[in-house]
């Protein structure tokens, strides 16, 4: 699940680039949106950045300290298992041109089932054409490498008929999420919290198995942009507030739960850590903002 911002729509660039990757590796896919034409969405979905294009990119990324152990490594890899590969012709994550719109013949034959929340007053219908889609992706070892998607776009919005039945939502979210688990597929679903109570916002917060929100930042912000580097290029924020823990009782630590969410050239979205400079203990203040090299003048009970 992903909250979303109610003053910017960062969450529709997530969805783009779930929706194009699963397109693009010929997997079935389902879009709900509120929207008059759900299909028509299929034609902002952003196009992949092929090897061809990457060159250029490759030889800038190469100039920056930070991926050059990375792309070390990357080729190690590479060369290792060149053998596993070499009939291999699709990446398994893609990078997307956001300026670029994808190609018809993506999705012009593939199974895409597009439908309006609108269409759906009380959730049946809606219901029933997701389960429909989950019986053709059974789970069997055959079809693992081509699972189903679901994409749905403003759960609750208020152009849908049901955004007043909190518990439709909660009992179709809850239906959904079981039948997911015995099917091959995946669902990311976006809703508005700033719409519904708190006490339902929770309960649908308590039933994702991963739960992250988006965040707008302010395009001029002198405080953060001392604090954060690579701040110009940012456009929002990503919290990561639960990770999916299935079949097993062993929590998840995650080495960080706040990234970056930036447009590299303006076109390609990346999330990154988020690179803060370090704070001085005893004073709180940030040695970014002394505006010298060598940090804060005040003295700490830990300094030495």
């Amino acid at each position: 699940m992903v909250m979303e911002d109610p003053e910017a729509p960062h969450h529709m660039l997530l969805i783009r680039n779930f929706m194009s990757q699963g397109l693009v590796h010929n997997q079935p896919l389902l879009y709900a949106s509120p929207a008059k034409d759900p299909r028509g969405f299929l034609g902002t979905l952003p196009s992949p950045v092929f090897s061809k294009d990457e060159k250029s990119r490759d030889r800038d990324a190469e100039q920056e300290k930070g991926l050059r152990i990375a792309w070390q490594y990357k080729k190690y890899f590479d060369e290792q298992n060149s053998e596993f590969q070499r009939d291999e012709k699709s990446e398994y994550c893609n990078d997307f041109d956001l300026r670029k719109p994808l190609e018809r013949h993506f999705y012009s034959g593939q199974q895409i089932d597009c439908i309006r929340l609108e269409d759906s007053a009380d959730l049946t219908t809606f219901h029933d054409r997701c389960s429909s889609f989950l019986s053709q992706t059974p789970r069997n070892d055959r079809n693992i490498t081509c699972p189903g998607r679901i994409a749905i776009q403003s759960l609750g919005a208020p152009q849908c008929d049901f955004s007043d039945k909190e518990c439709n939502m909660l009992s179709f979210v809850r239906s959904l999420k079981n039948t997911i688990r015995s099917s091959n597929a995946v669902a990311v679903i976006t809703f508005p919290p700033s719409l519904f109570s708190p006490s339902f916002s929770k309960r649908l917060q308590h039933l994702a198995d991963t739960l992250v929100s988006v965040k707008a930042i302010p395009d001029e912000d002198k405080e953060l942009a001392k604090l954060l580097t690579g701040y110009q290029d940012m456009v929002g924020l990503l919290s990561v507030h639960k990770v999916a823990r299935i079949n097993t009782q062993v929590p998840t630590i995650l080495e960080a739960t706040t990234f970056s969410m930036k447009l590299q050239k303006r076109r390609s979205l990346i999330l990154e850590c988020l690179n803060q400079a370090p704070i001085d203990g005893s004073s709180g203040i940030s040695y970014a903002s002394s505006g010298s090299c060598t940090g804060s003048s005040k003295t700490g009970a830990l300094d030495f």
